[in-house]
């Protein structure tokens, strides 16, 4: 089991000093990964399904990674989710390609369609067609990174006789983890992903949610070169170690820690904990 860090650019970690701290904490006791979290906008005030207060603070993933990358050396970079409609595809993808040249190679690139109505209103994108959207920008970004002279014709975004460097260092790109519980998330991470994502999963929907993947990859044909689909899951707070073996036994690969503090001090104790707890790590106490 690898075990990543949820929200390395949200709340404490939105300051930088903390976020540089918590992310070189993490590399050095064995975390594999930290992940962003996104919402461009929040509804205010908060009603469901939004998941925080208008008021948290949010660094833009692309930055937020860039950063970390500079205070860190071997972590993983992974964008825990993209808002993927939200985005122009073309720019997105020069963000995050320039994030996987400056981290030398380390970028995961997380994608979702999104779920909060208002923010895709505010936002002057159209609700009703975030999936295809996806699907639609997904295919752009990859023409840009993967194709020697890029072209690419959709409904929603068109282009050629341009290019766009430098490519991303990992080839043929980045590693994509698709989030989300819909027909239309499994369906996507299958054919045309190296990862499956659920957030705020505890073993039970864990396991109602892979077996709904498992039901669609009957009907999707996946591309042999993807390989195997890698799952990563955020448990809820308060994961004990028995529950990391529940997680093993259904196929899960990784679980990214949501680790909730208000401070800066609190926010490192507590991956302190997590490490000397899932990962064998222990505190010279220096």
């Amino acid at each position: 089991m690898k075990f990543g860090l949820y929200g390395i650019n949200v709340g404490a970690c939105a300051d930088p000093t903390t976020a540089a701290e918590v992310a070189r904490l993490a590399e050095r006791v064995g975390f594999d990964s930290v992940w962003t979290g996104e919402h461009v906008v929040l509804p205010d005030p908060q009603a469901p399904p939004s998941p925080l207060p208008p008021r948290t603070p949010l660094l833009d993933p692309a930055v937020a990674l860039a950063f970390v990358a500079a205070h860190t050396r071997t972590i993983r970079l992974a964008t825990g989710i993209v808002i993927l409609p939200q985005r122009n595809p073309l720019v997105l993808a020069k963000e995050l390609a320039s994030v996987d040249v400056v981290s030398g190679g380390r970028l995961l690139f997380g994608i979702g369609a999104g779920y909060l109505e208002p923010e895709f209103a505010a936002l002057g994108i159209p609700f009703a067609d975030r999936g295809r959207r996806t699907d639609e920008y997904l295919d752009a970004i990859l023409a840009l990174w993967d194709e020697p002279s890029p072209r690419f014709k959709g409904k929603f975004v068109a282009f050629s006789g341009i290019d766009a460097n430098p490519r991303p260092v990992q080839r043929p790109h980045p590693p994509i983890h698709v989030g989300g519980q819909s027909l239309g998330a499994y369906r996507r991470a299958l054919c045309c992903g190296n990862g499956w994502y659920g957030f705020a999963l505890d073993v039970e929907n864990a396991r109602r949610c892979l077996a709904d993947l498992s039901a669609v990859r009957g009907r999707v044909a996946r591309p042999a070169e993807l390989g195997p689909l890698e799952i990563t899951i955020t448990p809820p707070p308060g994961l004990r170690p028995e529950d990391v073996a529940r997680y093993a036994d259904l196929g899960v690969h990784r679980l990214v820690l949501l680790i909730l503090a208000r401070t800066g001090s609190e926010l490192l104790s507590q991956v302190e904990g997590a490490a000397e707890a899932f990962l064998g790590w222990k505190s010279t106490g220096t």
